[in-house]
């Protein structure tokens, strides 16, 4: 029997939900996968749509992992001069094989100081706050520089998790799993890129999160601070 795959996607109070139940519905299905949804406890998380999501283990109990992911959302912004939760990522990062994130998830792994000069995606409202903690910033819905493996904003947390799955079981499992969940994008709209938007709705987008940007921004400058 092969050796099991120990994945932990992090949870945390205001999570953006599809940037980690996204890669978790693809990694789950990797043979040999153990996957788990970890949190400080074992109460249940809300998430930004206005349900919870129940951890599966907590920072104490969680095994070394072979992939660590953090996902996005708006409680990013309290993770990222949180000791005990970058701690957390320190210990896991140190010894796991890949060390990922999906959409601002990116920002919590530099406060941790761990992508100091690697290539990383991010949510293209946030990508320009990663040199802040010496990463690159690239515009990819999935970057692999190294053991490190950085999915876009939000719906890229599914080509991120296809991609990890080629990685941990081979590319025809990963197509096989691309076919089990019928993932064939076929978008109604051509509008989920700033570049395809049009700068009109980007600044009505960027207007409407302005509150989101400042507060955003300080927690990176002080995460950041607080690293050098």
């Amino acid at each position: 029997m092969a050796d099991t795959i120990q994945i932990g996607i992090l949870l945390y109070p205001n999570v953006t939900q599809l940037d980690a139940t996204g890669p978790a519905q693809v990694l789950a299905r990797v043979p040999g996968a153990k996957l788990h949804m970890i949190w400080k406890t074992l109460d249940p998380v809300p998430t930004d749509a206005g349900f919870s999501i129940v951890p599966t283990t907590t920072f104490a109990n969680c095994p070394q992992l072979d992939v660590i992911c953090v996902p996005g959302g708006g409680g990013q912004v309290a993770l990222m001069t949180d000791e005990e939760t970058l701690d957390f990522l320190r210990r896991q990062a140190a010894t796991a094989r890949y060390v990922t994130s999906v959409c601002t998830g990116s920002l919590v792994l530099g406060a941790a100081g761990l992508l100091k000069g690697y290539e990383s995606a991010c949510h293209w409202a946030w990508r320009d706050m990663l040199p802040a903690f010496g990463a690159i910033p690239v515009a990819q819905r999935v970057v692999r520089d190294r053991n490190h493996i950085s999915g876009g904003g939000v719906t890229a947390g599914i080509d991120f998790g296809l991609t990890v799955a080629a990685e941990l079981a081979g590319e025809e499992v990963a197509k096989s799993i691309q076919l089990a969940l019928e993932y064939d994008p076929q978008p109604p709209f051509d509008s989920g890129s700033p570049e395809k938007a049009g700068p009109e709705r980007v600044k009505r987008f960027r207007d409407r999160i302005s509150g989101l940007l400042a507060t955003r921004q300080k927690a990176n400058d002080d995460a950041a601070t607080r690293l050098a």
